[in-house]
């Protein structure tokens, strides 16, 4: 029998390991990850994506906001729309939500065969739904709160000008970009893999993400918000809005309906091609693959 120590014994601390997840391991937590979330129930997913679709827009709300009226110089600008915008992806990741982007990392689930493809697409359908109803309802909350015309208008201006750009991108560009940005975005979510706390989980997230942002790249999602932002102002501001910023509707002919679901479906596959193959598919691949 084990003699218990008394108080006047000194009794050794038990070891603990601060030391990296590498990541051969981090494959199979991903792995194990996708197992999860392609069995949780489909209203559980669809009512998690529509956070996940609020809160990319409120790291989107953050990026217009902050940048409206600056003055910066272009490469200052977007190097603080990138760090403000991983906002979104933080609450995502901290607050417990369903991105489709960031799902596409169940490919590599899937590959293992642990996950069949009637799960897999059911995951991607309802949490890319999910998403569109979060990001939608969220800009129609903004605008009729009116936030954009802070400023004097400018968080409207920038709000404007951001969705006419996307809306001028031409299908190849805007699939390109979107396979770009989710090879990014699925990269964090990868390292995510790594971390331990949620000190290491933030600090993670942030550097692939304020990339892509800053870079320009395409996120179907956060698209989802910005495009349609445009539109509810072009179309439902007042004329002290217009009168504010100097312009006028017909100064943004290519912000249409039909121009934002001509950016929205290349941007879409560019996004499942970025995710699913260039990051999930790879580390499949490396690491989890049969010999």
């Amino acid at each position: 029998m084990k003699r218990k120590p008394t108080s006047d014994e000194e009794v050794a601390p038990q070891a603990i390991t601060f030391e990296a997840i590498m990541p051969a391991s981090m494959a199979v937590r991903a792995e194990q990850s996708g197992v999860k979330r392609a069995a949780t129930d489909p209203i559980t997913v669809l009512v998690l994506s529509v956070l996940a679709g609020a809160f990319i827009s409120f790291g989107a709300i953050f990026a217009t906001t902050v940048t409206a009226g600056t003055g910066l110089s272009y490469g200052v600008g977007r190097l603080l729309t990138g760090l403000v915008f991983s906002g979104g992806l933080v609450m995502v990741i901290i607050a417990g939500a369903e991105l489709f982007t960031g799902n596409n990392i169940i490919v590599m689930a899937w590959a293992s065969g642990k996950v069949k493809t009637r799960a897999l697409l059911l995951n991607w359908v309802l949490s890319f739904s999910g998403n569109f109803v979060g990001a939608i309802a969220t800009a129609v909350l903004v605008f009729y709160s009116t936030q954009y015309t802070f400023g004097d208008g400018a968080v409207g201006l920038v709000a404007l000008n951001i969705a006419s750009a996307k809306t001028s991108l031409d299908f190849v560009p805007a699939l390109i970009l979107g396979i770009l940005c989710n090879a990014l975005v699925c990269l964090a979510v990868w390292m995510l893999f790594s971390a331990r706390t949620n000190i290491d989980r933030i600090v993670t997230a942030i550097p692939p993400v304020s990339i892509f942002a800053a870079a320009g790249f395409e996120h179907c999602i956060a698209n989802i918000y910005f495009i349609p932002m445009g539109l509810f102002i072009k179309a439902g501001a007042p004329d002290s809005f217009w009168r504010a910023i100097g312009k006028t509707a017909a100064d943004f002919p290519g912000l249409t309906w039909t121009n934002f679901l001509g950016n929205l479906l290349p941007v879409t596959i560019g996004n499942i091609i970025g995710g699913s193959l260039m990051v999930a598919a790879v580390y499949w691949f490396v690491y989890l693959r049969k010999p």
